[in-house]
């Protein structure tokens, strides 16, 4: 796609249609049902993470919204193993029990820090981080907390330095490399959407909680 519009803003719009207009190819010594199902798994436990942002809604009022996060993040380590062993290859399962041991070996730091934060605050609830931070950021009181939690996210996300399933000269690409078209898009989008939601959920605890300030985004854009 060449046509990029002006000053390049349709380039994006248009790479994206490209990648999902191309052909998928189907393996023949793969697990189909699982490299069919696993993408969409991935995607679908990512975005289910959405619900836990206190906007205006029914999970504004969900008790235990720490504990559901916790899970989520547990539950999603199986659908990068199901992705790397689905396609029948050295190179994408090397690459999916690299992710997996990362992962779930950050989530027990991940854990105790959140546990830490839940026994300050006095609640599971995600709202509570909106409220006690009124006259006080979390941040000045906890700042070895946040710049470890930091560190953990960039790990769940497997960002730069934490990025060993990409290894190039090991791996190729990583856990993703035998999907294309529309599952390769829905492995990306779940990845970059993990990405915003845990710089939402840093800045919810430690910056300040409030969602319908302009302040949380400019926030949201430096993290």
């Amino acid at each position: 796609v060449n046509k990029v519009g002006v000053m390049g803003i349709l380039q994006p719009l248009g790479d994206g249609l490209k990648l999902l207009l191309k052909e998928s190819s189907k393996l023949e010594k793969s697990n189909l049902f699982v490299y069919l199902f696993s993408p969409m798994m991935n995607f679908f436990l990512v975005v289910l993470l959405y619900v836990l942002l206190p906007y205006q809604t029914m999970m504004d009022k969900f008790n235990l919204a720490i504990l559901f996060l916790l899970s989520i993040l547990g539950i999603n380590v199986f659908s990068i193993i199901l992705i790397g062993w689905s396609s029948n290859s050295s190179y994408t399962f090397l690459s999916a029990i690299r992710s997996v041991a990362q992962m779930v070996s950050y989530e027990i730091s991940l854990m105790v820090l959140l546990l830490s934060l839940m026994v300050s605050v006095e609640s599971f609830s995600m709202v509570v981080y909106d409220e006690v931070q009124k006259y006080m950021w979390l941040f000045s009181m906890y700042i070895m907390s946040s710049f470890i939690l930091f560190i953990v996210f960039l790990a769940e996300s497997n960002r730069i330095p934490f990025d060993f399933i990409e290894g190039e000269s090991e791996l190729v690409s990583g856990f993703n490399i035998e999907y294309g078209s529309g599952y390769f898009v829905l492995i990306f989008l779940a990845e970059y959407a993990g990405i915003l939601l845990l710089s939402f959920f840093l800045v919810l605890f430690f910056l300040g909680g409030d969602l319908f300030s302009l302040l949380f985004y400019v926030k949201l854009l430096f993290i």
